[in-house]
């Protein structure tokens, strides 16, 4: 059952290279950016049904907001996609069959170039609890923390799960692709 894409969330982040960034979006996208102009990117999604910005600012770079992420439909499309961000040597960690935020869920865990945490998912069912990970990491924090979040560095026994990013192996080659004049930033029309 196809639906439409509209609404469309929209969510622009600032970066610190924008190199980096398109690398790393164009892989865990699985698409090109639809813009690049100097200090400027911007992808247009359909599933998920988001336009996302990045603006090359390293002063405004934040680090402290939280995550994102997405939710996918069915087991299928998140291990496809877990797969696709394997042979990319995009991911950070998996967590399988595990109880997060009162939620069992099967998900994965990437982070882009500025240390931006990205979350794709899938929702099994509801659960009363959290696993005792997460359950103890937020009684450590005194009820201020959440489960969604990176293990805290100093627990050894996470260690084991966790990966690292491996380097991007694209190079963004061109920089500045045609773009028709309709889709250019306007004054008072802004770029987003």
């Amino acid at each position: 059952m196809e639906t439409s894409v509209f609404p469309r969330m929209h969510v622009s982040l600032y970066v610190s290279d924008l190199t980096a960034t398109v690398n790393f979006y164009t892989a865990f996208f699985g698409q090109p950016a639809a813009k690049i102009k100097p200090g400027y990117a911007k992808y247009v999604l359909d599933k998920p049904s988001l336009i996302i910005s990045f603006v090359q600012n390293p002063e405004r770079v934040a680090s402290n907001f939280g995550h994102l992420g997405f939710q996918v439909e069915t087991v299928q499309e998140m291990e496809q996609r877990l797969e696709v961000a394997r042979r990319a040597g995009l991911v950070a960690r998996e967590e399988m069959g595990t109880s997060c935020c009162y939620a069992k869920q099967d998900k994965f865990w990437v982070n882009d170039p500025d240390g931006v945490e990205w979350e794709v998912y899938y929702f099994h069912e509801d659960a009363e609890f959290n696993d005792p990970r997460y359950q103890a990491e937020y009684d450590q924090a005194g009820g201020n923390s959440q489960c969604c979040i990176a293990p805290a560095a100093q627990q050894a026994p996470l260690a084991a799960e966790m990966l690292t990013t491996a380097p991007m192996a694209f190079t963004l080659v061109d920089a500045t692709p045609a773009v028709p004049a309709a889709n250019a930033c306007t004054p008072g029309g802004g770029c987003c």
